[in-house]
């Protein structure tokens, strides 16, 4: 049985760890050839290095994707090791840098977020979509979250780029269909990434009260948003695009409901998390 991405090459920007990382290891076991863009080198090579330990190919490439010449370097480095053809773009970089009231918040906070939530998405895309464009295939997949859609306290700015991707995403989408291409997105909730640690984020008296935040009743791992992206870069998704995915474990679609921890009840007035 022929792999999902058999002889396709994929770009994964942010690829040497957390979503990006799952993403990339897991479009390597799918059979792609994976291009590891990441700024760390430690984390692109230990990428890398567990994609080839699994039998599959990949190659590393350190740049930072938030420059113009980063991108450039993405661009050529992709072409080069795809002899010329680039199949699949995951635009998965992304960081609310320094969560912050927006009041508070300066022009210099802002350009930051919009460099690695929007610009650098705007940038990949417009490097590597003609020649899609003119082979007629290919697909995009990019990373929102579910702030996009619902209000976040202290990210205005950040939650606003996003909803940008997602908006990108769905007006692309629409324009080069046409043409053969595909973009969609992700939306993830909470996932456990070394970005977003479990245990900085959620004190262990307050583990218990997970399973009433989240109604599948665990946060995300990496693997989660790893196969919807495989997903939707394969053909399994070949009649879906402008369309941006929760992969939420059902919060977005709770709308502020919780369960009541240990009872099947819900309420929309939580109580409090003991101290």
């Amino acid at each position: 049985m022929e792999s999902p991405l058999s002889e396709r090459v994929a770009v994964v920007t942010g690829g040497g760890a957390g979503i990006g990382g799952a993403i990339s290891r897991r479009f390597g076991s799918a059979g792609a050839r994976v291009l590891v863009v990441d700024i760390d080198p430690e984390r692109a090579g230990s990428s890398v290095s567990k994609i080839e330990g699994d039998g599959g190919s990949a190659r590393a490439l350190v740049c930072d994707i938030r420059e113009a010449d980063g991108v450039a370097r993405m661009a050529d480095a992709a072409l080069a090791y795809g002899d010329g053809q680039v199949d699949v773009l995951v635009n998965n970089v992304g960081d609310y840098v320094a969560a912050g009231l927006f009041s508070e918040s300066s022009e210099a906070d802002w350009d930051a977020l919009y460099a690695v939530n929007l610009q650098h998405v705007f940038r990949s895309t417009r490097a590597l979509l003609p020649g899609m464009l003119e082979r007629g295939s290919g697909t995009i997949v990019n990373l929102s979250t579910v702030e996009a859609f619902r209000g976040i306290p202290a990210c205005a700015v950040y939650s606003a780029f996003k909803a940008g991707v997602s908006q990108f995403t769905r007006s692309l989408a629409v324009e080069v269909a046409p043409r053969g291409v595909r973009v969609n997105a992700i939306a993830p909730d909470v996932t456990e990434t070394p970005q977003l640690p479990f245990d900085r984020w959620v004190p262990e008296t307050d583990r218990e009260l997970v399973g009433s935040w989240v109604p599948v009743g665990r946060f995300g791992q990496p693997e989660d948003a790893a196969e919807v992206a495989l997903f939707l870069a394969s053909d399994a998704s070949r009649f879906v695009t402008g369309h941006t995915l929760p992969v939420d474990g059902g919060t977005l679609a709770a709308g502020g409901w919780y369960r009541e921890p240990g009872r099947d009840r819900w309420t929309n007035r939580p109580k409090l998390p003991r101290l």
